[in-house]
């Protein structure tokens, strides 16, 4: 089920930090850099690490091997290194930098020189400095040979005319295909290989560069990105029971001082009452009057801290109702869009609900604004969830306003919270939550 409503202020940025990627003419000559220089960065890589690695392997037995070998390994990383900026720079990928093994404050002078062979990534940057040289030369000479067929074609009638002719064999290229003999079949004829290789010359490339990138993006950046997995579920998982802990906190304080207050004067107003009905039956209907009462707020009461765990409307009627209630209970006027699936996870819909009420709560309570918007859409491979205000600004999720709480809620969720609000104004909430696209 969608709801569409009035578009919001303005559209959001995109929350990944994933590199665009240049287009057109520039893509190009980028991925052509990339092809070109990939022979030299790993013939220099493939020479200087083989040396390295060889000499100290021959030399284990003694202990200036073992230092040989650890510093081919500290090469290797550099060079590793090198790659990972053209990935990012030339090819716009992103190349996650993986977390070395390091050695302790405390390590001798031998575990500190060894440390580095302990590494698993070091041996894969190892791997990479060996083979990348298949690669990055048939990289280079799919391009050199595209490069200079394109050139070389499309300038051949101009300078053939200072090519020697030879009278007794003017056997050409040309001549021998059956297109005639003399020097303008062979123009045209180059002319048109020029043509082809400068048309074709943006596939080769590319072809070429992402051979290349993607040997290295498997060896030098696929166990980093397994990393970044681990500790981004490690820290939602860490998250997740954090705001578990606050909330659970928060229910037992608020039911303590609410709920629980109530009912113990309400059985104290009941005991009083029962006492009362013999000896002064009007003074008892008050009491119980003032019981009913007592009653009826203390389910109100109730309902709301039940709404704070899992509403009601959003269990039983989806997120675009639940949402759409919010806006309309606000204190301050709201625009908004939603345009969401009814299949998010549950505990998708229940991150976006909270970032969304409690994003409204503070508008209403401290931004001091005249008017607001929500925006809630499908993107990026997850949900976007953004609310903006034309307040005085000042919002931070580290002054206790019980955004550093939904922070927690949104990290549970795999997901990322941004806050930007300068003094003046205006206010933007913005989320990103992963539901499994890609």
């Amino acid at each position: 089920m969608t709801q569409t409503m009035t578009v919001p202020l303005s559209q959001p940025s995109r929350p990944d930090e994933a590199l665009a990627r240049p287009r057109g003419v520039r893509r190009v000559l980028l991925d052509s850099g990339y092809a070109l220089s990939a022979f030299f960065v790993s013939l220099s890589a493939c020479v200087v690490v083989a040396v390295l690695l060889s000499v100290g392997l021959g030399l284990a037995a003694l202990i200036f091997g073992l230092v040989l070998v650890s510093m081919s390994v500290l090469v290797a990383r550099g060079f590793a290194r090198v790659e990972r900026t053209r990935l990012r720079s030339m090819l716009g990928r992103p190349a996650a930098s993986p977390a070395y093994l390091t050695p302790a404050p405390t390590d001798s002078y031998w575990r500190r020189t060894l440390t580095p062979l302990r590494d698993p990534q070091s041996w894969l940057d190892i791997v990479w400095s060996l083979i990348g040289i298949v690669t990055g030369s048939l990289a280079f000479g799919l391009a050199l040979a595209w490069w200079a067929g394109a050139a070389g074609g499309l300038t051949y009638w101009f300078w053939q005319r200072w090519l020697p002719i030879d009278r007794d064999d003017a056997t050409t290229l040309a001549s021998l295909i059956g297109l005639g003999d003399g020097r303008t079949p062979e123009i045209w004829l180059n002319l048109g290989i020029g043509v082809f290789a400068l048309v074709t010359l943006p596939v080769v490339v590319r072809f070429a560069a992402t051979v290349h990138g993607s040997l290295a993006s498997v060896l030098l950046c696929s166990r980093a990105e397994l990393q970044e997995h681990v500790h981004r579920v490690e820290g939602g998982r860490d998250a997740a029971r954090q705001a578990e802990a606050a909330s659970l906190r928060r229910l037992e304080r608020d039911i303590h001082d609410g709920p629980q207050q109530r009912l113990v004067r309400l059985s104290m107003d009941l005991g009083r009452a029962r006492k009362q009905l013999g000896e002064d039956p009007e003074r008892a209907g008050e009491t119980i009057d003032a019981a009913l009462l007592q009653a009826r707020e203390t389910v109100d009461e109730l309902r709301s801290l039940s709404r704070g765990i899992a509403p009601p409307l959003l269990v039983d009627r989806g997120l675009a109702a639940a949402l759409r209630e919010l806006t309309v209970r606000s204190e301050v006027p709201v625009e908004a869009t939603v345009d969401v699936p009814d299949t998010l996870p549950p505990h998708v819909e229940t991150a976006i609900y909270f970032v969304v009420a409690e994003a409204l709560t503070n508008i209403a309570k401290h931004s001091g604004a005249s008017r607001a918007s929500v925006g809630v859409w499908i993107e990026y491979g997850g949900v976007e969830v953004r609310v903006e205000d034309d307040g005085t600004g000042g919002a931070h999720l580290a002054k206790g306003s019980g955004l550093a709480g939904l922070q927690q809620r949104v990290l549970a969720a795999d997901g990322r919270l941004e806050v930007t609000s300068p003094e003046g104004g205006p206010t933007v909430v913005a989320a990103w939550l992963q539901f499994g696209g890609s």
